[in-house]
């Protein structure tokens, strides 16, 4: 994943963009600007969380819609659907009504995202990674902020294949003779999974076929429900893999994989929380911690973009759902994973994550050294208040913005009020063309 061209799921909708600087000032790596009254995204610092998504008044960030037709290029159609997305219907509608339902759109087999949690505990797999504390690539999001602005933590992060990466392998294992019209799919309640997704030679793009959003899935399984909710209680259908230990269906939550970890574990979730224990993380000298469990949403996976439901009753009826199931997977169940031991043979690793070199002022060291001068004087001309209506999301990111030629000292609002010749100094000092005072202009491009 580290050296792809990576795929971007967000997108700005131009039309209903007001320009408003909410989304500017939420993104934790400062990937967005507003350029000419509209938000613009830096798709090499966006990690694509979705937090900009959450705070946008004005619905003006959207995700990535596939439509579920795409399901009908393949005969067979396999679902590897994550716990959470069940969790996202209160308790009027059953476990079996959303599985039946699932194979009345269309689907010919269901596994549970989270199978591979209990395939990778069968066959006793061994991260490969070596740097404490190890920290969980599960979350994508946090993967690609450790890449982009905590290079020095890369070797840190797991190597261990997700559990949902896992399924679609045993998935694909068990269904190999249906090979010839084989398509497996992946349910995503993030942007970030459908970023990783569609990335072109990212593992998730070799595995899966097609990607389905949760609330895509949701709203189909509900509309449906309402037309035929008779019919189907008739019916019980089961998973294709019809069991996953209580471990495995507790993995998305937060504390769901720390608390399976020997030695001192943590748990950290929320975007903003991440990046500020990374912080002390990467100044630290020394820790005692063996594993760190950081999730960029909330509440981990049931505070996703895409769920519909309060993270706080999905995480309600997860936990509800998973006290029903067993600690452990009977016998023939183990040794059904077993069977399919070969397709796994060396493959429960990937390889180790590489910096993304994408935050500094130049690749030239020399010249990111005279950028760096430039931005420190630029920064101590400006107002240093961070109002954000110059288009940049604080006063250091403008002036670095400028020492970088990418914006304009005369974007500064509050510079442009206390005095337009001043400014027009300042402006011939950084280089930039001469404008007379009384024909000042916001040069935001």
């Amino acid at each position: 994943m580290s050296t792809q061209l990576f795929h971007h799921a967000l997108y700005i909708v131009e039309h209903a963009c007001k320009g408003c600087t909410h989304c500017m000032k939420r993104c934790p790596t400062q990937a967005i600007r507003i350029a000419k009254g509209k938000a613009r995204i830096d798709n090499d610092l966006c990690i694509e969380c979705g937090q900009c998504m959450a705070v946008c008044p004005n619905n003006a960030i959207a995700i990535e819609q596939d439509s579920l037709s795409q399901l009908e290029s393949y005969t067979t159609r396999v679902a590897i659907v994550p716990a959470v997305f069940f969790a996202q219907f209160d308790d009027s509608v059953t476990l079996g009504q959303i599985i039946t339902t699932l194979y009345a759109l269309g689907f010919t087999h269901l596994y549970l995202a989270e199978t591979g949690v209990d395939i990778l505990t069968v066959l006793e797999a061994k991260d490969q990674s070596s740097s404490l504390p190890l920290i969980s690539n599960f979350c994508p999001s946090v993967q690609r902020l450790i890449q982009v602005r905590f290079p020095l933590l890369v070797g840190n992060l797991s190597t261990l294949r997700s559990p949902a990466q896992v399924t679609a392998m045993f998935a694909r294992s068990e269904l190999k003779t249906l090979a010839d019209g084989l398509g497996v799919f992946y349910f995503s309640p993030c942007a970030a999974k459908i970023a990783q997704f569609k990335t072109e030679g990212s593992e998730e793009h070799r595995l899966f076929d097609g990607i389905i959003n949760f609330d895509t899935a949701y709203n189909l399984v509900c509309s449906y429900l309402a037309k035929h909710k008779e019919a189907v209680q008739e019916e019980t259908r089961a998973f294709s893999f019809p069991v996953c230990t209580r471990k495995a269906l507790r993995w998305s939550l937060v504390k769901g994989q720390s608390s399976n970890h020997s030695g001192r574990c943590l748990a950290v979730d929320e975007m903003h929380n991440v990046i500020e224990f990374l912080e002390i993380l990467e100044d630290e000298q020394e820790t005692n911690l063996q594993f760190l469990e950081l999730d960029a949403c909330a509440e981990g996976c049931v505070g996703g973009i895409l769920t519909v439901r309060n993270r706080f009753l999905a995480t309600e009826r997860l936990r509800h759902w998973s006290s029903t199931v067993p600690k452990q997977l009977d016998q023939n169940l183990c040794e059904r994973i077993l069977r399919h031991k070969s397709a796994f043979y060396k493959n429960l690793n990937l390889e180790p994550a590489a910096p993304l070199e994408v935050l500094g002022l130049d690749t030239d060291h020399a010249k990111a050294l005279q950028k760096l001068r430039k931005a420190e004087r630029i920064l101590a001309a400006l107002p240093g208040i961070d109002c954000g209506l110059c288009g940049s999301p604080s006063c250091k990111a403008l002036a670095e913005d400028i020492a970088k030629s990418q914006a304009s000292i005369r974007q500064c609002v509050v510079l442009k009020l206390k005095s337009a010749k001043d400014l027009n100094s300042l402006a011939r000092i950084w280089g930039e063309r001469s404008i007379a005072a009384d024909g000042l202009k916001d040069d935001q491009a």
